[in-house]
């Protein structure tokens, strides 16, 4: 990656915009930081039946809520006191778009959570967990990697996300076959297979919003909007061939 995308933002005259934009840039990193390990949490304690770690994936989310509307006021207000231009609007625009999808990360993990319940409850499924650990560490490794892609402006990182995103869907896709074709032959257990579906579709979607903060790195270093093309075309945008 090229020292002048290193430099893109941050690098004003004014140090308080140099300061609000980092600051901007920490903050929706810390909200990242959280809906990551809230995923991670609510796999565990699914996998693992712990009623209270889902609790507290549960009442977390409200903290997640709370950032996202603070980071929103913090991007409208740097807009109206410094009316960014051209590669610093890209920027600010980007962060309110990507706090959308942190925020929907964090309400899948919620949605997670209370299946770690309800399967507690009824008891484990026979099926499937082994499918949710491996979407789920695809998923998150994605999302990880989205974050740091932002952190770097890396948009050849986040070009790799959004390759990677057919790969979980194709994985997710297989696994609720598996599922289905289980629930086909033993009826018994089609309660608790169904939420363990339910559980991949929300680890799919994660994935799904790490792909979108991929795609705005894209658009912050680029300048280019590759929400609708093709992944070819994308590519030739990020390396220029």
């Amino acid at each position: 990656m090229s020292t002048d995308k290193e430099n893109m933002y941050g690098n004003h005259i004014s140090n308080q915009f140099n300061e609000d934009l980092s600051r901007l840039k920490n903050d929706f990193l810390k909200m990242g930081g959280l809906v990551e390990q809230q995923t991670a949490d609510a796999v565990n304690a699914l996998i693992e039946g712990d009623t209270h770690a889902a609790d507290e994936v549960r009442a977390r989310d409200k903290v997640v809520d709370r950032m996202e509307m603070d980071l929103d006021e913090e991007a409208t207000r740097l807009i109206a006191r410094r009316q960014p231009a051209a590669r610093d609007l890209r920027f600010v625009v980007s962060v309110i778009k990507m706090v959308a999808d942190l925020e929907r990360v964090g309400d899948e993990a919620k949605k997670i959570a209370k299946f770690a319940l309800k399967l507690a409850e009824e008891g484990h499924a026979p099926r499937g967990y082994v499918e949710v650990r491996h979407i789920a560490n695809y998923v998150t490794a994605m999302l990880h990697d989205a974050l740091d892609a932002f952190s770097r402006l890396d948009s050849e990182q986040a070009l790799r996300i959004m390759k990677a995103d057919k790969s979980v869907d194709e994985e997710y896709q297989a696994a609720t076959r598996t599922l289905l074709t289980f629930m086909m032959e033993d009826t018994r257990n089609i309660s608790r297979c169904l939420s363990i579906m339910w559980v991949l579709r929300a680890l799919e979607r994660v994935g799904d919003h790490a792909c979108n903060i991929a795609e705005n790195v894209i658009y912050m270093v680029e300048g280019e909007d590759v929400r609708h093309t093709s992944l070819e075309d994308a590519e030739r945008i990020v390396t220029g061939e």
